[in-house]
């Protein structure tokens, strides 16, 4: 174990990670969190790792081989969308998308060697990619690809994946809707009102898995309070699994002041979460825990958000 328990993956390959100065998921999104780290006096706390480049292999243990050639196709052109015009095809898009998912499975891989407790990824948690397509911004979905490594590569049977992005992982949640192996918790706001317009109550997961997922949507202009009193319910949930490893997507989209969500949380809300986490892993997981920054369009709150979580992780 190095002195630091807490490693951050920060650097230009995943601040590349962006549509542009005009679209939501702008360019300014890696600095807000690393300048919010500043502010909170956790910059020297903590451990900086450089991205790293996925290999093609590990896009191919979530994504199909076509859609991976989609991808280098339109990021070579830079020309039209991704999905149905919600994500450009930009140039390089595929060099940063492979950054993000390489930087998500070293920090996985070291956290898993031992060689650090926790880990955080800022420009990570790309949970609306699905096998074959593209959608809402998510090229490749790293919380998947993170889920494939951690059972396949390191052989864990009880992976827990919890979201409180203000939009539903569908990406996440329907491809393990029917295992057992994967747990999943996703908080967000209720799809009658935001993208993607799915994760109701009732869906619990399929088949052999029924009983295995919670959705819990929230409605237009939730608070501290609300999340609060779901988050106590869900945390029974999660002990009741007893998790070997716990990914944490925490897209600061939920606070107060997003451009394009109704929630009104604070960085509490995130403290909360992440707190409750980090006492579950120590109990469960030997300590390990992954958070995955999300979305989060509003930049003060990026960087309010994500050092909150980055502080949990350290406590």
């Amino acid at each position: 174990m190095t002195n630091s328990s807490v490693a951050i993956i920060t650097g230009d390959e995943i601040a590349d990670y962006h549509f542009g100065d005009e679209h939501p998921f702008g360019p300014l999104r890696h600095q807000a969190f690393l300048d919010g780290l500043l502010t909170a006096g956790l910059s020297s706390r903590v451990e900086y790792l450089k991205p790293v480049e996925c290999h093609l292999q590990s896009l191919l243990s979530f994504h199909t081989a076509d859609y991976i050639e989609k991808v280098k196709h339109g990021s070579d052109s830079g020309l039209g969308y991704l999905d149905h015009g919600d994500t450009p095809a930009r140039q390089g898009i595929y060099e940063a998308a492979s950054f993000v998912v390489g930087s998500v499975i070293n920090m996985l891989d070291r956290i898993m060697n031992k060689q650090f407790r926790r880990g955080f990824v800022p420009i990570a948690g790309l949970h609306h990619g699905y096998k074959d397509h593209c959608s809402g911004f998510c090229i490749f979905n790293d919380c998947a690809i993170a889920i494939e490594r951690l059972r396949n590569h390191h052989q864990l049977e009880r992976v827990l994946y919890v979201d409180i992005d203000a939009h539903h992982g569908d990406g996440v949640f329907y491809n393990y809707e029917s295992d057992v192996g994967v747990c999943v918790v996703d908080f967000h706001e209720d799809g009658q009102y935001l993208y993607p317009g799915t994760g109701d109550a009732d869906e619990t997961g399929t088949g052999p898995a029924k009983g295995f997922k919670l959705n819990i949507p929230m409605p237009k202009f939730a608070k501290d309070e609300d999340f609060a009193a779901e988050w106590a319910k869900a945390e029974q949930f999660i002990r009741s699994i007893k998790p070997q490893f716990i990914i944490l997507q925490c897209g600061a989209d939920s606070m107060k002041g997003d451009p394009i969500t109704h929630l009104e949380y604070t960085e509490s809300s995130y403290r909360l979460a992440s707190q409750s986490l980090c006492k579950i892993a120590d109990e469960f997981c030997e300590g390990r825990i992954i958070g995955l920054g999300g979305g989060g369009y509003n930049m003060e709150n990026i960087s309010k958000a994500w050092p909150a979580v980055v502080a949990e992780l350290l406590r």
